[in-house]
């Protein structure tokens, strides 16, 4: 959920407000507060009849304005009347707080209510989080503000800062957002992007190459290709010491990204031949599983081959290229010498009688 939907869910209920902000400089505050719960009551219909829900955050607003504005008219006295939009925002403001500075997070929960068929995974929480922060503090301010017009300032200056300068307020934090995302995106237009996928391999969207290592842990394809010989011996590549991800360890013979639009076999294929030069071969697809390690989520497709006619290195991401025997592999498992991941898939292979 993106700060636009999540203004979108708040929004509703400061409808009523408004227009009796409206109403009351129209017709004065007795007509205008009929006007606005008139106009609550309207909205609480509509939705019902169009969502099929029961709005209850418009209610609870109503209900304040008939209280407030109630108590404001017996006592001939509208500071009551204008405390009340300060009071609606601190109990969002309080909302805001505990969503996206514990680990409860009550607007991610609503959103799930009314967005029953949208699953969040852990990127979009974390984007959702740091969105109900901006919102939190710009509520904060606000709500001060109101307060502070409420009892210091003149009724058209609390009219103004309770209704105008909200939408003001929101319109320049959006145009920024706005802008700040199309920057993001003019920058990641160059960026291989690759699928995300869930566990059973559905594509569920697509993201940069630099998001799906940055901790994310959002789930992505990649393939891996073993190389075998009828010796029992495996060919094993040595990553540069340079890489980001284990640099200068050895790992499987060919392992890369699906870049979105691929299917399996064409970025096995394309994998093969730019890192060990293989063209003309025919690969098992032996195991699919979930790979996760501090920086990222893979679900992997493991593949087996014995046909390494030509093989060689192609691409400067391989320092170096050579047949282990099974002897060798098992003498140095655990010393730091393979990637966690390789040594993972070498225990699987044994398991599936290969080596």
């Amino acid at each position: 959920m993106n700060r636009a939907q999540i203004l979108k869910k708040l929004l509703p209920g400061f409808i009523p407000l408004f227009v009796f902000i409206a109403a009351d400089e129209i017709w004065g505050t007795k007509i205008g507060l009929f006007v606005a719960i008139g106009v609550g009551v309207a909205e609480m219909t509509w939705i019902a009849i169009k969502e099929k829900r029961f709005e209850k955050f418009v209610l609870f607003d109503t209900l304040l304005l008939v209280i407030l504005g109630g108590v404001s008219i017996l006592l001939d006295n509208d500071i009551f009347f204008k405390l009340k939009p300060g009071l609606i925002e601190l109990i969002l403001v309080a909302i805001l707080a505990i969503s996206a500075f514990s680990k409860i997070n009550i607007v991610g929960l609503m959103g799930q209510r009314y967005m029953k068929d949208v699953a969040f995974n852990s990127a979009q929480m974390q984007q959702m989080r740091k969105s109900m922060k901006a919102m939190f503090f710009i509520f904060l301010v606000h709500t001060i503000l109101v307060l502070y017009s409420a009892f210091y300032m003149s009724k058209e200056a609390w009219a103004f800062i309770s209704g105008g300068l909200f939408y003001i307020i929101f319109g320049v934090y959006f145009l920024y957002e706005l802008l700040r995302q199309k920057r993001k995106q003019k920058a990641l237009a160059n960026e291989e992007w690759v699928p995300l996928v869930d566990e059973q391999g559905k594509v569920t969207g697509q993201a940069p190459r630099s998001q799906v290592h940055n901790g994310s842990k959002l789930l992505h394809p990649v393939v891996h290709l073993h190389v075998l010989n009828k010796k029992g011996s495996i060919l094993i590549q040595k990553r540069p010491v340079d890489k980001q991800i284990q640099p200068g360890k050895w790992d499987t013979a060919v392992g890369g990204h699906i870049s979105a639009g691929e299917t399996l076999e064409q970025a096995l294929k394309k994998e093969a031949f730019e890192e060990i030069g293989l063209k003309e071969f025919s690969a098992k697809l032996q195991k699919v599983y979930k790979w996760e390690s501090e920086v990222e989520a893979e679900l992997i497709y493991l593949f087996t081959t014995y046909d390494y006619k030509g093989f060689g290195i192609q691409s400067n991401e391989v320092d170096e290229l050579r047949f282990w025997t099974k002897k060798q592999v098992a003498k140095n498992l655990g010393k730091d010498v393979f990637t966690p991941n390789f040594e993972v898939e070498f225990k699987l292979l044994q398991e599936l009688k290969l080596i």
